[in-house]
């Protein structure tokens, strides 16, 4: 399967010339395309050393054994017949979890051996850097992968022109209405596609939905697998369950009793962190959004949870329907009531999007707002920090809607920007209304197509 570019590359390459350069641990969970983006780096040197610690289990004793970290480079060179060079070679160490002696090392690469390029992944690597608290402090970088954007997934699909005008686009400044309608449809494909490589891969060379839905279930099947790997912390049952339940409640908060099977809240909440650290879901935290940070006013009574991916989400919702042609035929015709206007699809892309788009060097947290007062039910699905402002996010499934949650956030939060996500075109909306005193303030509404959330960090706010 030929290489697809990936946001990520750009600070690869970076790390690589920088003069202040740590070990690097690439994070994500299991076939996000960590191993692939880092062999596609190795090309970029003369010499690619690639070890393995899972498949190569032996290696392991020499990590153990040789604490000279320059001796040990050069013994794993020799035995894979690879130059090991300051400079011009790549030491990528696979599957480093299995591995602790070899996690450690990164310590002493930096120490004393830091003119050598190192750089390591793995699968629920997580787990292992948590049994190691003070793990690499100030002596390892870190650098975080998902899925594929829909950036990235344009650029596969060989559409560098539309990501270009996409980029060129602004509030004042939309798109060619039928450019406009020919990335929605590009869009709608990409919900049920996904971002996992290999069911892009899959719809890049076949454009066939079915080829796409194999790719899901293997990777499916091997999280499944992954589960064997937690028996002695969680019933692997458990963690089916809870995934099941996160599917179903996408988009809502989520509650512990319905998680099938009757079990204590606390085997929930385990199994929940499990699959939080193995990247499978990741948690939007509730903030009152008073200001900034978000993350200090959060409310842990109140969690959503989003799937990795939108692809495998469906995959799992697919169980609740008799026909798989049927679950497409919501997400692809241009009426999905059952589905993607309920939001479970479309709140799961905007909230992935913004991961993707993030600066790699840091995990990035959502957050999303709900009014507590009593009787209300205005909420905002994400709220985002950006120009020293708390942002709001409405996410719409359509073309309309009324945007009431998102005009009782800005008038109780006196902001004056807001963001309304859909799969309208680029736009702007101002609104007069009176605040607390009656006096007349503006609020603008940027329209932001759901194409286009990866452009957040360099789309100045709407004035």
């Amino acid at each position: 399967m030929a290489y697809f570019a990936r946001t990520i590359d750009a600070d690869l390459l970076k790390w690589k010339v920088s003069p202040h350069r740590k070990p690097l641990i690439v994070r994500g969970a299991r076939q996000v395309g960590k191993s692939r983006t880092i062999r596609h780096l190795g090309e970029t040197f003369t010499y690619f050393l690639e070890i393995n610690l899972e498949r190569e289990k032996d290696l392991c004793n020499l990590f153990e054994e040789i604490s000279d970290v320059r001796e040990l480079s050069q013994r794993l060179g020799v035995l894979h017949s690879v130059r090991v060079i300051p400079g011009e070679t790549l030491l990528f160490i696979d599957e480093i979890q299995n591995c602790p002696a070899a996690l450690k090392s990164l310590w002493f690469f930096k120490e004393n051996y830091p003119e050598l390029h190192v750089v390591a992944a793995g699968s629920l690597l997580e787990f292992a850097l948590n049994e190691m608290p003070s793990y690499g402090v100030g002596r390892v970088r870190s650098m975080f992968m998902y899925p594929m954007s829909f950036k990235e997934f344009l650029l596969a699909r060989g559409k560098e022109m539309w990501v270009e005008e996409i980029k060129r686009a602004d509030w004042t400044h939309p798109l060619d209405a039928s450019l406009h309608a020919g990335i929605v449809s590009e869009f709608r494909s990409f919900l049920m596609v996904g971002g996992m490589p290999a069911s892009v891969g899959a719809w890049v060379e076949t454009q066939d939905y079915s080829a796409c839905q194999d790719e899901q279930n293997d990777i499916l099947q091997s999280y499944y697998d992954d589960f064997a790997k937690y028996a002695k912390k969680v019933d692997p049952q458990v963690l089916r369950n809870t995934v099941a339940a996160v599917a179903r409640q996408s988009g809502q908060k989520f509650v512990y009793s319905k998680v099938d099977g009757g079990y204590k809240a606390e085997e929930v909440k385990e199994a929940l962190r499990l699959l939080r650290d193995a990247g499978i879901i990741i948690p939007v935290q509730m903030s009152a959004a008073n200001g900034l940070p978000l993350g200090a006013q959060i409310n842990p009574k109140f969690m959503r949870y989003d799937y990795l991916d939108t692809g495998l989400l469906l995959r799992v919702l697919a169980m609740n329907y008799d026909d798989d042609r049927q679950l497409t035929r919501l997400i692809l015709s241009g009426e999905a009531p059952e589905l993607v206007n309920k939001g479970i699809v479309t709140e799961l892309t905007v909230g992935l999007e913004l991961l993707k788009s993030s600066n790699p060097q840091s995990r990035y947290d959502l957050f999303y707002w709900e009014n507590l007062e009593r009787n209300a039910t205005s909420e905002v699905e994400y709220v985002i920090a950006k120009n020293a402002c708390c942002v709001p996010i409405e996410v719409k499934a359509g073309t309309t809607g009324k945007m009431k949650s998102l005009r009782v956030f800005m008038n109780k939060k006196n902001i004056a920007a807001g963001i309304r996500s859909s799969l309208e075109n680029f736009g702007m909306l101002e609104i007069s209304e009176k605040d607390d005193s009656q006096q007349p303030v503006r609020r603008v509404i940027g329209i932001l197509p759901l194409y286009a959330i990866w452009r957040l960090p360099d789309l100045a706010l709407p004035e």
